[in-house]
Parts: C-alpha cells; structure tokens; sequence
C-alpha cells in the first residue's frame, strides 16, 4: 500500500499567499482503471497562475477547499493500464502538490526526453519556456531591430523570453528586482540592459533606454509597470499579457492607467494561454532544446527539496526571493 501525501488548499487567501493556507493530509494511493496511469511526482512546480486558482475561476475552475493543490509536476509512471503509457517513463502534467496523481485518458500530458534533466524539463524546455516561446513569437510578432522589454525578467519566462528576443535580432531590455538578478540578466542571459525596480526609477529608465519607444513589450507583473511600458510604447507596438504577479494577492483588480497609449499609438495587447499551444509543443521544445545545446540560451533553476517546503516555495515565489524557475524536489 502506497502512502500519497498531499498538500491540500485548506482557506482561501486574502492578500498575501502564507503557508498557513495549506493543509498537510495523507491518504492511500489511487490505483489506476482501464485507460488510466499512477504516476509518482518527483519534482513539483510553483507558479504565480497558482494564486489566481487558489481565489477564482480563472481558465480554469477555482480549486475547491480542502482539494489537492493544482500544479504542474514531473514523474515516473509507476502502474498503468492505458497502453499509451509504459512504466518507468517520464510525464508531466498538472498532477497536483500530492505525491502520487492518476493521468486520465485525454489528459495534457508531455512527455520527458530521458536525455533532459528533469529540472530543465520543467523551466527552459518545460511549460515556462513554451510560455515565452509562444507568446512573443505568436503575440509579439518581434522584428530584427525592435526594441522588448521584459517585466519579471529574471524568472523562469521572463529570462527565455529575453533571451530569444536578442536571438531574433532585437534589443532585449529586462525589469528584475535587485541588483544580483539584474546582473545575471547582462551578464549570463546576454540581455542589453537591466532595470532595477527596487532601486531605479522605471519610468525614467525606460525613456532613457527606449528614446524611440517599446515595440515589444512582455507583461508578467502587471500593475505600476504595466502602466510606465504602455507610457513607452512605440507606433504600432504590442503588449504581451502573460501574467500580474504584482496584482495577484490584491482583492480588487484595477485596470491600467495608461490604457488610451494603445489607441494613440495604434498598438495591441494581447493576453494567452500557455494550455492553448500545448498540442505544437514538439517543434518549439526542439528549438529550445537546439538554442541551449549551441550555448545561445542560459537556463536558471531554483530547487527546494523535501515535501514539506512546497508551500514554503510559493511564498518564496510571490517575494522574488527565487533565483529562476522555482521547483520542489519531492522523490529521486
């Protein structure tokens, strides 16, 4: 008999997300039915998209009380009864903060190249790095000589996006918070330049960096810097919605300020689903995976390890004390 811990969501928050909203239970491990697989999580993921489940229905169904916590994962198939599946193979999907998750038939699964580090599997070669794939190749349409800026720039999206931007030809300006994550972003990720959001003025450093405007602009926090891009954005430029992390724990969401730049400069914004592009998920991983093999693509991980710090890391998460894509390492 398998023992299947379980982070569960124990109340809902208001503000901040704090450990003290989880609840830890134990329960057996589902055994799978015809056309299903047991998989056992090894490593799981923390996500800013996981505050918005914890309070409302977003594109997908709120996560209900005392409910396994939603979340991306990585494990071994352990047992299975659908022919798809094959024990000892490497799976992700939303399996949930538990350590063992039954995979439906239909069910969004990818599966993990034996030749990549599971960590790695999960942020430049995983759903963050499909993230900013996606999202500024299909919605921000760069061009060679544009200029993007990234908000969130040193977390595990907001690195790839800048990253293959300059592989685009443009100039890939990021928006991180102190002055060791804004360091790595010139340093390590190649970026052009850094803003520091903890200790420079935005705003300023935008005109400063961007004299013709932001053709590109790649939203993860939404908020405040929302507000200073769209003040900066260039004739025709596009807005990325990919995330408001900034935003999350607010009660009340409010709108930007800055919105009527959009008509004024004739732009778009433009929100997406990384759930959305999950079925051409091949081809864009195989550039990803070309990108970091040729050296052109630098990936940072941030690990925990043991079950019990999985709450702690999204607390993390939310206080940008993660240097990267934030995982939990669960089992070997």
């Amino acid at each position: 008999m398998r023992t299947n811990r379980q982070w569960l969501l124990g109340k809902r928050p208001k503000g901040p997300v704090a450990e003290t909203h989880f609840r830890l239970a134990e329960a057996p491990a589902p055994g799978p039915q015809d056309g299903e697989a047991l998989v056992q999580n090894l490593y799981l993921s923390t996500d800013p998209t996981q505050r918005g489940w914890m309070s409302r229905d977003t594109y997908l169904p709120v996560v209900r009380l005392l409910e396994v916590m939603r979340s991306f994962a990585v494990g071994r198939v352990v047992e299975s009864k659908n022919p798809a599946f094959a024990p000892g193979e490497l799976v992700s999907g939303l399996f949930g903060w538990q350590d063992y998750a039954i995979v439906k038939q239909h069910q969004q699964v990818l599966r993990v190249p034996q030749d990549v580090p599971i960590p790695q599997s999960m942020s430049a070669l995983g759903v963050t790095g499909l993230t900013a794939y996606f999202g500024l190749l299909e919605i921000g349409q760069p061009k060679p000589g544009d200029t993007v800026v990234v908000s969130g720039a040193a977390g595990a999206t907001g690195s790839v996006v800048g990253q293959i931007a300059r592989l685009k030809g443009c100039r890939a300006i990021g928006i991180a918070g102190g002055k060791e994550k804004c360091e790595w972003l010139v340093r390590e990720a190649r970026f052009d330049a850094a803003i520091d959001y903890k200790a420079e003025d935005v705003g300023a450093r935008l005109r400063e960096l961007c004299p013709k405007g932001i053709d590109v602009y790649f939203d993860n926090v939404g908020g405040a810097i929302l507000d200073h891009a769209l003040a900066c954005l260039a004739m025709h430029g596009r807005v990325v919605l990919c995330g408001a992390i900034a935003t999350y724990n607010d009660d009340a969401l409010v709108g930007p300020k800055n919105y009527l730049n959009l008509l004024l400069k004739r732009g778009r914004m433009e929100g997406f689903i990384i759930l959305d592009y999950l079925a051409r998920a091949g081809p864009a991983l195989a550039q990803l995976a070309g990108w970091l093999k040729a050296g052109e693509l630098v990936d940072r991980v941030d690990v925990l390890e043991g079950f019990e710090n999985v709450p702690k890391a999204l607390v993390r998460l939310f206080a940008g004390a993660n240097q990267g894509k934030q995982l939990v390492k669960i089992a070997d």
